[in-house]
C-alpha cells in the first residue's frame, strides 16, 4: 500500500475538529491544540490510525472477509456509494456492502428478521424483471410491487446480499452511528470508524482521528480504506492461484510409472554366479 504523506492530510482538512465547548475528554489523547475556539487534531495520529485501520482491511478482504461502509450522513452517501462502486468495477467488491442511507436498528442484533426484507427485496425485483411474472398481475399491483421495491431498495439495497454478519463495520461519524456501534459490540462486530473530537475514540476497534464532515476528508480516507480493501482481495486472489497451481503439480511429482500409463520398473538385482 501506498504511504499517505502528513500534506495530503493537511490538504483535505482532516484536522478540523468541533468546538472546544463540543468535545469529548476521551478525545484529548489525539488532539493538537485549539484555535479560535477549534480543536485541531494531530495529523501524525491521523496518519497512523488510518494506516493501522488500512492494514487490518486488507488483512481482512485477503481472508475472504466481510465489511459494511456505513456512511448515511449527507456528506458522505455520494462518496460511500462512489467508492463501493469502484471496488465492485475492480472485481473485489465480494464481500463489501454498504449502507448510504439510514442504519435500521437490529441490522446486526436481529439479523435473522431484517434479512427476511433482503429476501423481499430480491424476490420483488426478479418478479419486475420477468414478463412471465408481471403478466399474471393488473398493471396496479405491478405498479405497488415498483413502490415497494423502491422503498426496501433505499433501506436495504447495499445489503441485500449479505448472507450473515459481517467481519468488520467502517463507520464514517462514529458519535452519529452510536446505534450502529452498539450493534457492533454486542455481535463482535470489529469496528472501525472516523472519530472526530466529538467522539469517543476508546468504544472502537480501530479508530482513525480526523474531521467527519468535511467532503475532502471523508473522500481521502474513505477512498484509502476501498485502496486497501482492494489490495487486499487481489493478494488473497493470488495466494489461491498459487495453492492451486502447487495442487496440480504434486499429484504429476507424486504419480508413480504405472499411474502416468507405463509399466512399473522390474527390479535389476546382480546375476547369481554359477557354481
Amino acid at each position: 500500500m501506498r504511504e499517505i504523506t502528513l500534506e495530503e492530510l493537511l490538504e483535505a482538512g482532516c484536522h478540523f475538529g468541533h468546538q472546544v465547548t463540543r468535545h469529548n475528554p476521551k478525545s484529548r489523547d489525539f488532539v493538537f491544540e485549539a484555535r479560535d475556539n477549534i480543536h485541531i487534531i494531530d495529523l501524525a495520529k491521523t496518519k497512523e490510525g488510518l494506516e493501522t485501520a488500512a492494514g487490518f482491511v486488507k488483512d481482512l478482504a485477503a481472508k475472504n472477509g466481510t465489511m459494511i461502509v456505513l456512511g448515511a450522513k449527507r456528506q458522505a452517501r455520494g462518496i460511500v456509494a462512489e467508492e463501493v462502486k469502484r471496488g465492485q468495477d475492480a472485481k473485489s467488491a465480494e464481500g463489501l456492502f454498504s449502507v448510504t442511507n439510514r442504519w435500521i436498528g437490529g441490522t446486526l442484533t436481529n439479523f435473522s428478521e431484517v434479512s427476511k426484507n433482503y429476501k423481499k427485496l430480491r424476490d420483488i425485483s426478479y418478479r419486475l424483471q420477468s414478463d412471465e411474472e408481471k403478466a399474471k398481475y393488473t398493471k396496479k399491483e405491478v405498479g405497488q410491487w415498483e413502490k415497494e421495491r423502491q422503498k426496501l431498495e433505499t433501506f436495504y439495497g447495499g445489503v441485500a446480499d449479505l448472507k450473515k454478519t459481517p467481519n468488520a463495520l467502517f463507520i464514517i461519524d462514529t458519535h452519529l452511528e452510536n446505534l450502529a456501534v452498539r450493534e457492533a459490540h454486542a455481535m463482535g462486530v470489529t469496528t472501525v470508524g472516523i472519530v472526530d473530537t466529538n467522539a469517543d475514540p476508546t468504544v472502537i476497534d480501530y479508530p482513525i482521528p480526523a474531521n467527519d464532515d468535511a467532503v475532502g476528508s471523508i473522500k481521502l480516507i474513505v477512498s484509502y480504506i476501498i485502496d486497501a480493501w482492494i489490495e487486499g482481495r487481489k493478494t488473497g486472489e493470488k495466494k489461491v492461484e498459487e495453492v492451486e497451481k502447487v495442487e496440480e503439480k504434486e499429484p504429476a511429482r507424486n504419480a508413480t510409472p504405472r499411474d502416468a500409463g507405463g509399466e512399473k520398473p522390474k527390479k535389476r538385482g546382480r546375476k547369481k554366479k554359477a557354481e
